[in-house]
């Protein structure tokens, strides 16, 4: 179900536009520099409403963490979330609002460290699969995005997503570095460093399990080759 208009959104993000950054495309040149400071590039595909987003970047002030959203209306309020906990954090996130596919027109290739994937759209007709976030064909985009043991976060509380996804990491030659069904049950340190959304707690006081992997993208054989 598409969000409502947000009333006066124009103008709210144009309100918090120091978070935004406006041209993606400059980004090629140099992924560090809406930040004025060097630090690892991690990624947030499909933000939300931005409680990953801020309480990542609060925990993490040794990153630069850039968080895209598709849809300008969902985007009015994690950009108006970040700048009212602005004094929470360094100064070390910004937003996108864009669509993934054109992910490789905004990234140098190898520029990005890590890359979370929460609570996706799962697509869940067979003939929608091309669009699952997870799907094969955008896994070879962020293969080329990330660095070489760049690491993919993915949570969803959709146990046929999961399964889904699961099969692609396998069939894409990627390593799983390690997976559980049931999140909030674990008692490691993965759990324990889990940054909680809104949607996951809400989800997960109804009973839903939350399923987790942490992938990692090696170099594939014939890239030495070339």
């Amino acid at each position: 179900m598409r969000p409502r208009k947000k009333k006066h959104g124009s103008e709210r993000i144009l309100a918090c536009s120091r978070f935004l950054i406006e041209d993606p495309r400059s980004l090629m040149d140099d992924p560090c520099a809406p930040f004025g400071k060097k630090r690892p590039i991690h990624l947030e595909i499909g933000c939300g409403k931005g409680s990953f987003a801020t309480g990542l970047s609060s925990v993490r002030s040794d990153i630069n963490l850039i968080a895209m959203e598709k849809i300008s209306d969902v985007a009015v309020t994690a950009l108006e979330r970040t700048a009212q906990s602005e004094n929470e954090r360094d100064d070390n996130l910004r937003f996108i609002i864009g669509d993934a596919k054109l992910l490789p027109e905004f990234f140098p290739e190898h520029s990005i460290d890590t890359i979370y994937i929460n609570f996706c759209d799962p697509w869940p007709k067979k003939g929608h699969a091309k669009r699952r976030l997870t799907h094969r064909g955008f896994l070879e985009i962020y293969r080329k995005l990330l660095r070489e043991d760049g690491m993919l976060i993915f949570k969803t509380d959709n146990a046929g997503l999961f399964d889904f996804s699961m099969e692609e990491f396998a069939e894409s030659g990627l390593e799983i570095v390690w997976h559980t069904r049931d999140l909030h049950s674990e008692t490691n340190e993965i759990a324990k460093n889990n940054i909680v959304t809104e949607y996951e707690r809400n989800f997960s006081s109804k009973g839903f399990n939350i399923c987790s992997a942490h992938v990692r993208f090696t170099k594939k054989e014939n890239e030495n080759a070339e």
